[in-house]
């Protein structure tokens, strides 16, 4: 049996009292996020290509391809506020969505939202939340290396 579980989290950007942390712009963050949907393999470990099947405004569907497992999915993109990603279910994947908001609590602190929906498993000895609390710790490692990799783009952006 499968249940639904939807978690999201909130990664940090820009700090304004971090002198160490050099700030972003919303467009800068917003170039990082786009970066990750027409060039996903830095972000995506594993990854070994992706094709854009269809292109129509500001929705793509693309194939990503893990070798041999292939992953569809639909992008949807609200320039400079988010980025949606919905993976088809197919029998070899469960689906999912993932939905990247940026948002600024404070003025000049710019974060980014991961709000995920994802299907698990309920069989399992371990129970279930252990396995959900294994997917978010997971994806929440995952999100910390995205701002990462944005940083890097933007980082190597600048030095040109």
């Amino acid at each position: 049996m499968e249940k639904v579980v939807k978690f999201e989290h909130v990664v940090i950007v820009n700090e304004p009292d971090n002198p160490l942390l050099e700030d972003i712009s919303r467009e800068e963050l917003w170039f990082g996020l786009l970066c990750r949907v027409e060039n996903p393999a830095p972000f995506l470990p594993g990854l070994e290509g992706c094709s854009v099947l269809d292109r129509r405004g500001d929705e793509l569907l693309r194939e990503l391809d893990f070798g041999e497992l292939k992953i569809r999915d639909r992008v949807t993109m609200v320039p400079m506020e988010s980025v949606t990603f919905e993976a088809e279910r197919t029998a070899e994947h469960a689906g999912g969505t993932l939905t990247i908001r940026i948002e600024e609590p404070v003025p000049e602190q710019l974060v980014l939202r991961f709000m995920y929906a994802t299907t698990l498993q309920e069989e399992n000895d371990d129970g279930p939340d252990m396995i959900a609390q294994f997917v978010r710790s997971a994806y929440h490692e995952s999100d910390i290396d995205t701002v990462r990799v944005i940083r890097a783009i933007v980082s190597s952006g600048r030095m040109q």
